[in-house]
């Protein structure tokens, strides 16, 4: 074996409008999707800016600076792998393990855990790898010191601007089935702490901030809440009319962000009179490529120790 690798897993995005039929139906586990639903989904990522040419979408765009990046940072491969699109993330342990790379380490652009979710990347790595290799995998890293001030400087930036200054900071990210919550899943708490410890970074008083969640979709069963229009109905209520967004959950600009706060919480903040602003996401900035290179410096000094 010829040294380590990364595997760098997203969720994965359709790079033209007529992949979001096949992307949806992943997602859903090819179970049947009603066609209005998918109308949906091509409107919104219409506005996010993809359409019928060849890609790559805006997200996988960002997930490929991210990745070369911390490649640059780390000097070994790093190779994308996603979970709903491709490259997928057994095609990316195929092509490390066929250079001779090991071990093998998944770090998911995403900060927390869940049975829901960081729990299914690493199922899809660990069956890719199949024993054929020694592997690491990072299951959280929402609490990372250069995360938590990477997003306490963007929150502090935005309210020491003028008419920022008493804005509430909404701190949120993706919703689950809340089903999740009898097993024991500590999703909803790691989101928590990361906001707590965000705020008492950047300043921010308990009383001047708040969670919501966001993104939940159609399933017909409870989701984890409160979600954020709902939320912004009762801040308002409280004769509350500045919100700052800071979405703890999510790192990159993808369709959560675009159409889901900046279109949907957008307009509902304007039925209710109020002004809505959001910090500006990570994506491959330099100071979160330094807090994920940092956090595999340090897991493969585990394996070498």
């Amino acid at each position: 074996m010829t040294g380590p690798a990364v595997i760098l897993m997203a969720y994965g995005s359709p790079d033209r409008l007529t992949d979001v039929p096949a992307y949806y139906s992943d997602i859903r586990g090819g179970r049947p999707i009603r066609p209005e639903l998918v109308d949906d989904l091509v409107a919104r990522y219409r506005a996010l800016g993809i359409d019928d040419g060849d890609g790559p979408s805006p997200l996988n765009a960002i997930t490929e600076e991210t990745r070369a990046a911390l490649e640059a940072a780390l000097g070994i491969p790093v190779l994308t792998g996603m979970r709903h699109w491709e490259p997928r993330i057994a095609t990316a342990v195929d092509a490390a393990l066929a250079a001779g790379r090991a071990p093998l380490l998944g770090l998911v652009l995403a900060p927390h855990w869940s049975s829901l979710s960081i729990a299914k990347y690493e199922g899809l790595f660990d069956d890719a790898v199949a024993g054929r290799a020694e592997t690491r995998f990072v299951r959280a890293w929402g609490d990372e010191p250069g995360f938590v001030e990477l997003l306490a400087q963007r929150v502090q930036r935005l309210r020491a601007a003028p008419k920022e200054h008493e804005a509430h900071v909404v701190f949120t990210a993706h919703s689950l089935p809340s089903r999740i919550l009898d097993t024991g899943d500590t999703y909803r708490d790691a989101l928590l702490d990361t906001a707590r410890l965000v705020a008492d970074a950047a300043g921010v008083g308990n009383r001047e901030w708040s969670f919501a969640f966001q993104s939940e979709s159609p399933t017909g069963e409870p989701w984890l809440g409160p979600d954020i229009l709902d939320h912004l109905s009762d801040l308002s209520a409280r004769g509350i009319s500045d919100v700052l967004v800071c979405p703890v959950g999510f790192v990159s600009d993808h369709l959560e962000i675009r159409w889901d706060i900046d279109v949907e919480a957008v307009e509902r903040a304007q039925e209710l009179g109020m002004r809505l602003a959001r910090i500006e996401m990570p994506n491959a900035d330099p100071a979160l490529v330094e807090v994920l290179a940092s956090i595999v410096r340090r897991e493969l000094a585990a394996v070498t120790a």
